[in-house]
């Protein structure tokens, strides 16, 4: 009877821990699983400030952007700041940001003694995160051993997708070497090339930079490239703005016949669509066309047009051809109006008229250049009239008329005296 108790109780040990393991397993597949960490609603752009090294009394300035990341509006209720070296851009609070909206903030830094000192600036809201906090550093120093020049570089606007190019100069102001071990562009739409580093600057040495903004939405963007080694700090800003496209009518612009020697003016339409376009400058390819009364750079709102004049003044006779290049911003940054127009000789004429006289079919009419001179008949068939028009005149010169009488039998009377004199100018 024992091998069967045996085995009865093997078999009930067996199932019970079976059924505890099963019981575990539902366990683990009933708990909740763990939520992340709440993302903040309210987020500062960069997270933190680092200033660097500042002369003593010196104020520099550093953009920060407060954005409301989340779905529902942000009431920002009050700024405060810890540490009175570093002040903030005045808001006028209570300021609500809309879901997805941002506010742009100058933070400054004026070191009243030399050493590093640090600080918060704190945003209360009610955001998600009603508290957040802006960790500010600087050091103050009694002269700065690197100078950059320019000290700051603002890059204005630029179209998104495009780059835009600033130098600046990072030169040692102390009598011994100064190196510096690598230079850091914080704000993902600037960087900087130039140099390779670590590199040092001998006593007077300096070495130049370029830094380029390449702004990927529209608004304003800050940023900063740290020197590290000396800790020199230098600002960046720059705003991106959507490319607008500059359109130019008419195109061509054709002048037509135009005397030698006169001005023709006539009107084009430049519009902006898509977003505002500034326009830097105007460049004529030919001498004879001009805009007139554009004063640069002047800026065109979106939507909005602007009227000018164009001049074409010929030199000499035949068919004239230009352009004018208009360089802007726009997301055609050369736009080009061709332009035409024919140049044309002054066009006299002599009006000439007599006496009739009796019995006559008609008259001829003579000329020369010369008073005493040989002349010549100028109408092709008699004329009937006592006027006659001569429009084959040259500029310059003078012309001598005289004129006679042919009767029914083509009889033709001596030519009238004295000649009558034309001078054309």
């Amino acid at each position: 009877m024992r091998l069967p108790q045996s085995i009865i109780h093997s078999l009930s040990v067996h199932t019970v821990h079976f059924l505890t393991i099963s019981a575990a397993l539902l366990l683990v597949g009933l708990a909740p699983t763990r939520a992340g960490a709440t993302a903040s609603q309210l987020n500062c752009s960069p997270s933190s400030l680092r200033f660097g090294v500042l002369d003593v009394g010196q104020t520099e300035s550093l953009l920060v952007t407060v954005t409301n990341s989340g779905q529902t509006s942000v009431t920002l209720s009050g700024i405060a700041v810890s540490n009175s070296e570093f002040t903030t851009s005045s808001l006028s609070l209570p300021l609500t940001l809309l879901a997805g909206q941002s506010v742009d903030l100058s933070v400054s830094f004026t070191p009243t003694a030399t050493g590093w000192t640090g600080g918060t600036i704190k945003f209360s809201s009610n955001a998600s995160n009603p508290s957040l906090v802006l960790q500010v550093a600087g050091t103050g120093v009694s002269s700065e051993s690197v100078t950059a020049s320019p000290s700051a570089l603002s890059f204005g606007s630029v179209a998104t997708g495009s780059r835009s190019s600033l130098p600046v100069v990072i030169a040692n102001a102390r009598s011994w070497n100064v190196t510096i071990s690598t230079i850091q562009a914080t704000g993902s739409e600037f960087s900087v090339s130039g140099a390779t580093f670590p590199l040092t600057l001998s006593a007077g040495q300096s070495v130049a930079l370029n830094v380029t903004f390449a702004p990927q939405t529209a608004g304003e963007t800050g940023g900063s490239l740290f020197v590290y080694g000396p800790g020199l700090s230098i600002p960046l800003t720059g705003t991106g703005i959507t490319a607008g496209q500059l359109i130019i009518a008419p195109a061509p612009l054709n002048f037509g016949n135009v005397t030698i020697g006169t001005t023709a003016t006539e009107l084009i339409s430049m519009s902006a669509t898509g977003a505002s376009v500034t326009v830097y400058s105007a460049t004529s390819g030919n001498s004879q066309f001009a805009l007139d009364g554009a004063s640069f750079p002047f800026t065109i709102a979106a939507g909005q047009s602007l009227a000018f004049d164009v001049a074409f003044a010929p030199q000499t006779a035949g068919l004239e051809t230009g352009s004018l290049a208009f360089a802007s911003n726009a997301s055609n940054p050369l736009t080009v109006e061709p332009l035409t127009g024919t140049g044309t000789a002054v066009s006299y004429t002599v009006n000439l008229s007599w006496n009739s006289s009796q019995n006559v079919e008609g008259y001829n009419v003579y000329r020369s250049t010369s008073a005493n001179g040989t002349y010549s008949k100028i109408n092709s068939t008699l004329d009937a009239n006592t006027a006659y028009t001569d429009s084959t005149v040259v500029s310059g010169q003078t012309y001598y008329y005289e004129a006679t009488a042919v009767n029914a039998s083509g009889q033709e009377s001596a030519r009238s005296t004295p000649p009558v004199q034309a001078v054309i100018p």
